[in-house]
């Protein structure tokens, strides 16, 4: 998958992805990780995710990365926000208030720009990925971040033989083998379905979301 196909989604408007809401397992799950205020949460893939805003309510400090300059730009845009737009390295950076978002391509991600991070959130990164492409992810992930580093994971998983993705499915089984050494606890599985028409008229048979809590 290249970088063109998500700068055509986003130029396009194609982002059925973003959700409009706050995400209800985000706010259901992310409390009883104990991560404390005042900590970084690195946000890989974020888009312009409403669930960076709730995040940062919280006391904590946000580390979004994000291929699409427009949807930087929309984020900081819809919410009136005025970044300070600065250039460090291969990143376009804009920082307001609690929230910075690096914009350039996720592999590009070093430890040293991640250092102050000691969470993850991830909705929308390893379901937007194929196969081989959320190894590197997962592989990457785990380069940069530190052991102490813990986290919130949310998959879809469903027949991709009856619909192809992105969003791709992602099984339990794989979960348990990609983040192995995060040692995934699931703390949720609920069948969506009905509330995905794009699904039910590709003759999806089910639909599964599954929240994970991570911690090396």
């Amino acid at each position: 998958m290249q970088a063109e196909f998500w700068h055509s989604r986003w130029n396009s408007n194609q982002i059925g992805f973003h959700q409009s809401r706050v995400n209800a397992y985000l706010q259901q799950h992310w409390p009883a990780l104990g991560v404390p205020a005042g900590a970084q949460v690195l946000v890989p893939l974020c888009g312009k995710s409403l669930d960076m805003l709730w995040l940062a309510g919280q006391g904590l400090q946000v580390l979004g990365v994000e291929l699409s300059e427009r949807a930087v730009e929309d984020f900081f845009t819809e919410h009136q926000l005025q970044p300070q737009v600065t250039q460090d390295g291969v990143f376009k950076v804009f920082r307001c208030e609690d929230v910075e978002i690096r914009c350039g391509d996720f592999f590009a991600l070093t430890a040293e720009d991640v250092s102050g991070c000691s969470a993850l959130y991830d909705r929308a990164a390893v379901i937007a990925l194929p196969e081989e492409m959320r190894k590197r992810y997962v592989a990457h992930l785990q380069t940069i971040l530190t052991d102490s580093a813990k986290g919130l994971l949310i998959t879809l998983d469903y027949d991709q033989s009856q619909i192809d993705g992105p969003p791709f499915a992602v099984t339990d089984e794989e979960v348990q083998t990609l983040f192995a050494a995060w040692h995934p606890l699931e703390l949720a599985a609920h069948d969506v379905l009905e509330d995905s028409p794009k699904f039910q008229q590709a003759g999806a048979s089910h639909l599964l979301e599954r929240v994970y809590r991570l911690s090396r």
